[in-house]
């Protein structure tokens, strides 16, 4: 059998995709309010930024592209296993494989950390892979991937720096909010693919909802957990945390009202802009809690 080409595994991986869940561990890590310098955690947060990018999330996509190849042939017929440049079965093979070196890299963060990625990995194929396969129902699916992609990542940042001890309330509420707000951004994905989708059984959100109420739900379930996470940041006597905040999402209202006038030609642009607005309120957000002297 022939071997795909380094090319052709990279893109199964989709670099991309690795930055929410590499960025949520940062802000885990600054949310901790534990100096990476301290003691030597240097390599703890490279590790745990690579194994929440480079090695769980690549496997979530390498597992989603080979459960999704038949629709991938129809939506994106360029992608490694539709295309044949990923020939046979390597594309399960690439995502087993990757899975346990996913494990064997966590367990060197100890329990926490190996108990993260353990979580983190069953969802991703419990998104895609049969009998379950999640991303059948947007509302499940998406918020499997939020999920993993900005509260696990968070969580497990915060807990890897503390030693594996359970983060503080407040930064679990953090982190639970920006998960929240993170299933609109996994439906901003979904725009590109309503014909494959509907064709082979995928009850995305707009499929299930129609094109332009589900980004009217996209964008809700954006703003209004950043909208609670401003009154919470005053209500902890971080007001300037809370303004700058509020800027972020006022430029996302500003962003969202164009998004909803023409939903699918704009759900990229809203991607690359929006969804930066909404990750820089929550490493600010991170270092709301960094400044209350949170451990």
């Amino acid at each position: 059998m022939s071997r795909p080409a380094l090319s052709a595994v990279t893109e199964l991986f989709k670099p991309i995709t690795w930055f929410p869940p590499m960025w949520a561990f940062g802000c885990g890590v600054v949310a901790s309010g534990i100096p990476v310098t301290a003691n030597g955690m240097w390599p703890v947060v490279i590790v745990g930024v690579a194994l929440a990018g480079p090695l769980v999330c690549a496997t979530s996509q390498a597992v989603n592209d080979w459960f999704d190849r038949h629709v991938d042939a129809i939506n994106e017929p360029q992608r490694p296993i539709p295309s044949g440049r990923m020939p046979g079965r390597w594309g399960l093979y690439i995502a087993l494989i990757w899975t346990v070196v996913s494990l064997l890299v966590a367990a060197t963060l100890g329990p926490w950390g190996f108990g993260a990625a353990m979580f983190g990995l069953a969802l991703a194929w419990a998104y895609s892979a049969p009998p379950l396969r999640l991303k059948r129902n947007g509302w499940w699916g998406n918020a499997a991937c939020g999920l993993c992609y900005e509260g696990l990542a968070w969580v497990t940042g915060a807990a890897v720096m503390a030693g594996g001890a359970m983060p503080d309330a407040r930064s679990l509420l953090l982190a639970g909010l920006y998960s929240f707000g993170a299933h609109g951004i996994m439906t901003l994905n979904d725009f590109k693919s309503v014909e494959g989708d509907r064709q082979m059984g995928i009850g995305s959100l707009p499929v299930r909802l129609g094109i332009d109420r589900a980004a009217r739900v996209a964008c809700w379930m954006m703003a209004l957990p950043q909208a609670i996470v401003i009154a919470v940041l005053i209500g902890w006597q971080r007001p300037w945390h809370a303004a700058a905040v509020a800027l972020l999402l006022a430029l996302q209202l500003l962003m969202m009202g164009r998004f909803i006038a023409s939903p699918r030609e704009r759900a990229i642009w809203y991607s690359g802009g929006g969804v930066t607005l909404y990750v820089i309120g929550m490493l600010i957000s991170a270092f709301a809690l960094r400044s209350m002297g949170m451990a």
